[in-house]
């Protein structure tokens, strides 16, 4: 096991879905998002969690995805939420993974694979309703959904769209929101209109779930809040505005690591590529074990600080490939072999949230980001499969 590791705290991750449970309707499904390995977190454990605390289906980017799934014995629906190249139908069909279809051409190829397969397979027909990349405009639903279900190797399991603004609540974003699911009514309505059933109909994911409850539909797709985090990090203010009390979540990750060296610099001496750090005065500085191909993006340098022993000190020089280097001062207790947290849930230190800021992104990426090469170590009270 590395010194450096990620600590996946699948507790934490059940916490989080009762608490998007408390804001939908008992009859309102879940789809979990686990694609990207599950943020991060590790695709077939997290997707486990999930099933555990009530999801009714997992939805993933890829077809290579939903395959792991699988192999890791998970029977419950996955809808993938990318398309597929048409080579790769035949494994959807295969696995039982359900895709997106929004023009006539692949709903064509498609149903001639499924035919061939002697297989009626379920698909979404994806709707788009104002975010502008796949998915057909509102007003072909109902020739599209026609075909879909005049197909003999088709039927249509549900509709869905996205929101491009839905975790906003500037004005002018929450009236585009409303714009969408105004549009998303329109096409079920046209759908409908032609005798047809529209099946599972699903808009929001995790900003819509928390603003916009008129657009849960049949099925809400909660993402980053399930993972601890939310898509902007001004919701959690207003929500608790809007409640009257704290929307608590809880991060599911922390990624930690341990010092494996200290060395006394002397005032004027340098550090790391590019000499971009100097001592001004003399001092101890500890090298950890983690770097930008662990997922420690080298834009943190300067600007992360880390935790050990409930203190923070800041990162200097430059990230390199497998190692940072932190500035002790000139006193310090700091030890060799010393546990430091980079981020993660323990009260006190730093979280994904933080590490985005620094960073100028957002934490969906500092925790996609974390490569696999990091051991999962997952924390999970139940273990009840």
């Amino acid at each position: 096991m590395r010194a450096t590791k990620a600590y996946i705290n699948l507790d934490n991750l059940r916490e989080n879905i009762a608490c998007v449970k408390s804001f939908i309707k008992e009859d309102v499904k879940m789809c979990i998002a686990v694609k990207a390995d599950g943020y991060g977190h590790g695709a077939a454990r997290t997707a486990i969690a999930a099933i555990q605390a009530g999801a009714s289906v997992l939805a993933v980017a890829s077809v290579q995805e939903g395959i792991e799934l699988r192999e890791a014995g998970i029977v419950a629906p996955i809808l993938t939420l990318s398309l597929p190249l048409k080579e790769e139908i035949p494994s959807i069909i295969v696995h039982s993974i359900t895709p997106l279809v929004f023009d006539e051409e692949f709903i064509e190829q498609v149903n001639e694979v499924a035919e061939s397969m002697h297989r009626r397979v379920p698909v979404y027909l994806k709707i788009d309703t104002g975010m502008g990349r796949v998915g057909c405009r509102p007003e072909k639903a109902g020739e599209l959904a026609e075909k879909i279900s005049t197909s003999n190797g088709l039927y249509l399991e549900g509709c869905i769209t996205h929101f491009a603004v839905s975790d906003s609540v500037a004005p002018e974003n929450m009236e585009y929101t409303a714009f969408q699911v105004a549009n998303f009514n329109k096409a079920i309505a046209q759908i409908k209109e032609k005798g047809i059933d529209p099946g599972i109909c699903s808009a929001s994911s995790s900003g819509g779930i928390f603003l916009h409850p008129e657009a849960h539909f049949d099925m809400v797709r909660p993402g980053i809040v399930v993972y601890g985090y939310y898509p902007d990090p001004a919701l959690k203010e207003v929500l608790a505005l809007k409640r009257g009390e704290s929307v608590v979540l809880k991060p599911v990750m922390e990624v930690v690591t341990h010092v494996v060296a200290i060395k006394h610099f002397y005032k004027g001496e340098s550090i790391s590529y590019g000499r971009t750090w100097v001592a001004e005065e003399d001092c101890d500085v500890a090298v950890l074990p983690i770097g930008y191909a662990d997922g420690l993006v080298r834009k943190l340098s300067p600007g992360l600080t880390v935790t050990i022993d409930g203190k923070q000190y800041p990162v200097v020089g430059r990230i390199c490939m497998d190692q940072c280097m932190v500035c002790l001062g000139s006193k310090h207790n700091v030890k060799r072999w010393d546990k430091v947290t980079v981020f993660g849930y323990e009260e006190g230190c730093k979280t994904a949230d933080d590490l985005a800021a620094a960073a100028g992104t957002i934490s969906y990426e500092i925790l996609c980001g974390i490569n696999k090469r990091v051991p999962r170590v997952f924390i999970d009270n139940e273990k009840n499969y």
